[in-house]
């Protein structure tokens, strides 16, 4: 578990100030990533809102993504990295058909030589390269999805992140002509691919689904945005006292997001209030403070001037304890 705290560009930024209301936090993790972090802050007498700023979709398998699958299991890769719990899974599932398929037509063969085939259930599954899960949530769908006689051992970075793993003997040993294959979203890690590529290495990635901006973001953060307003009102708790909400973002797709609704939840109140309409009084990027996973986030923050912690991995425990550290 590590973490590490920003020094604050904004000195109205109250972070140890006791105060009367429970701390606002904002999760902007998919739906179905959200829940263990929600229960863990809420269990510690914090205010948490789900806010999803990603919903992940699937997306169709190609030739090429096959033709990857079947490369990988003849043992053209000397790793395999995988992202994320949806991509394990997702591609967990094509190499478990392809072995089947592998297995069934072995059968045949063997019925065609006027051998017999076996009868026996698939039940084997071995791992033609080292397999890499970043995350334990990622190392889980793996290991739980084991067969009986499954042939493979999951490698994990000790920091879940590019750095992490680019640490590890089995990455930091690649050179000039290995290959490696990476399981992911549409987008994103970077600064692995970027750095294997600068060393010779080559990378081929199966993007298994997409991240996009759910339809309902707009609308959820512009209620949440009417009712933090209302509390503040009937609380007597002024803007400029009360602590800023905190929004957990885990990836630069997310901050994005979250970035444009912000920003056009501005737009629309100066509009309203140019036709005299009621106005739901905005917030800015900067009314909130932010954790945020890894360097390449805490940079994008950081070039906002935006007050943030930097926390290494997504473990409830971790943020908890950046948040309850005061932001200098």
């Amino acid at each position: 578990m590590s973490w590490s705290s920003s020094t604050s560009t904004d000195s109205n930024q109250p972070m140890n100030t006791p105060l009367s209301l429970p701390q606002i936090v904002i999760n902007t993790r998919p739906v179905e990533r959200a829940e263990p972090l929600t229960q863990y802050l809420q269990a510690a007498g914090l205010t948490v809102v789900d806010m999803p700023m990603l919903t992940l979709q699937p997306r169709l398998t190609t030739d090429n993504d096959m033709m990857l699958m079947r490369q990988w299991l003849a043992g053209a890769y000397q790793a395999l990295v995988i992202v994320s719990p949806t991509a394990a899974a997702s591609g967990l599932a094509i190499w478990q058909l392809l072995e089947q398929e592998r297995q069934a037509n072995d059968g045949h063969d063997k019925e065609i030589e006027g051998t017999e085939g076996s009868s026996e259930t698939f039940e084997t599954l071995a791992a033609p390269s080292h397999l890499i899960a970043v995350g334990e949530a990622t190392a889980a769908v793996l290991n739980e999805a084991k067969l009986p006689f499954a042939s493979y051992q999951v490698l994990q970075p000790v920091i879940a992140n590019n750095e992490g793993m680019l640490a590890m003997p089995e990455i930091e040993s690649l050179q000039r002509g290995d290959k490696l294959l990476v399981w992911r979203g549409l987008g994103g890690r970077r600064l692995l691919v970027d750095t294997l590529q600068a060393r010779g290495v080559h990378i081929d990635s199966i993007a298994w689904y997409e991240r996009k901006m759910p339809i309902d973001a707009m609308v959820q953060y512009q209620q949440w945005l009417q009712g933090f307003n209302s509390g503040d009102a009937t609380s007597g708790i002024t803007a400029s006292k009360q602590a800023k909400p905190i929004v957990i973002v885990s990836s630069g797709t997310a901050f994005e997001h979250w970035q444009s609704i912000v920003q056009a939840t501005e737009l629309l109140n100066v509009a309203a209030g140019q036709l005299a309409m009621p106005v739901n009084v905005p917030l800015t990027l900067s009314d909130f403070a932010y954790v945020v996973l890894g360097e390449r986030l805490a940079n994008m923050v950081a070039e906002q001037h935006l007050s943030y912690w930097r926390v290494e991995d997504l473990a409830p425990e971790t943020i908890l304890a950046a948040i309850n550290t005061p932001c200098l």
